[in-house]
């Protein structure tokens, strides 16, 4: 899990090392605001910390509200206006306000530990939740995902935290992951695109020759044929698969696993006439229509790209598009 996303799992460690602790959470932002609504930053009693809630330009008044939340128990939202002149010193255009919630762990109004268990469980387990806090009383609950409530799965899509009066409603989905099936040179800068991106990688590729660590040192290679490999993965709403290996037998099994899966973005490498022989052996696999409209295929975004590394970016920045504007996703889960 990329360490900028952890810092639930990184309290929990500290306290379990004897530490006390608070979180700092971005609960509100106006203008060109250094860091997104639900950016976190972990504090202890000596003022260690990791993480960012303004890329620099507050954390050391944050951190000092941290250590006194720990000392006397009180949770605190605080207001901060970050100045042109700080903001163009952290890398931005302009200026901007932000809230920060600060919640000593374990501590009178802060959340106690057995809380920040639950939401680790849930997280550790891939299970999408809110963490939902009262900033009036301090109160606390753990919304689980199950697709009634049409607002909550609202945030869920969007992926976005956001304070509606005084409910603080934090997402934590499951860390983003891709599945790259076919370890051939297309793969190599994908790999490393799709981390600096924030995604795990896991790659699949029965061939002995291509799936080795000396063309992909320290990667992980799921065992067994694509679907198998795929299946015993399990592919959810957080998952993109891209087919890249052009070979027939080892693409259209993992297609037909992916598309039978809430992955939210196929894709598959091929010409325009090679994804036409696709879809006809899909269907004959008795795959439907709107199952197979899922597939972006030819993969990614017509921007002429001809290098392997120009090709990783065009999917890259079409499965950004598919993560973030849900409404651009082609065809239906049968």
């Amino acid at each position: 899990m990329d360490s900028r996303n952890s810092i639930p799992e990184r309290a929990l460690d500290w306290i379990d090392a004897g530490r006390s602790v608070a979180i700092a959470t971005v609960v509100k932002t106006w203008g060109s605001a250094p860091r997104p609504v639900g950016a976190q930053l972990v504090i202890d009693s000596d003022m260690a910390f990791e993480g960012s809630v303004s890329g620099g330009c507050v954390e050391g008044a944050v951190i000092l509200e941290a250590t006194e939340a720990i000392e006397d128990g009180k949770c605190r939202v605080l207001s901060f206006g970050v100045s042109d002149d700080t903001a163009f010193e952290v890398g931005l255009a302009c200026g901007g306000q932000i809230e920060v919630m600060v919640e000593p762990v374990g501590v009178g109004q802060g959340p106690s530990k057995a809380e920040l268990e639950a939401l680790v469980a849930a997280r550790a387990a891939r299970r999408s939740v809110v963490w939902e806090v009262d900033l009036e009383n301090w109160t606390r609950r753990l919304v689980e995902r199950d697709g009634s409530d049409e607002a909550t799965e609202a945030l869920f899509r969007s992926d976005k935290s956001v304070r509606e009066g005084d409910l603080f409603r934090g997402v934590h989905n499951p860390p983003l992951r891709l599945v790259i099936v076919g370890a051939v040179h297309i793969a190599q800068p994908l790999v490393q695109i799709a981390r600096l991106s924030g995604y795990d990688v896991a790659l699949s590729d029965p061939r002995d020759s291509f799936a080795s660590s000396e063309r992909f040192p320290g990667e992980q290679f799921l065992e067994g044929w694509p679907d198998e490999a795929l299946d015993a993965y399990g592919l959810d709403t957080r998952t993109a698969v891209v087919t890249l290996s052009h070979d027939p037998k080892i693409d259209t099994p993992a297609l037909e696993t992916a598309l039978a899966s809430e992955a939210f973005y196929i894709g598959a490498l091929g010409s325009t006439r090679t994804h036409a022989k696709r879809v006809a052996a899909l269907k004959e696999a008795g795959v439907t229509d709107g199952a197979i409209a899922r597939i972006d295929g030819p993969v990614g975004l017509d921007i002429g790209a001809a290098s392997p590394a120009e090709i990783a970016v065009s999917i890259m920045g079409e499965m950004t598009e598919r993560l973030r504007r849900p409404d651009t996703r082609p065809g239906s889960i049968s």
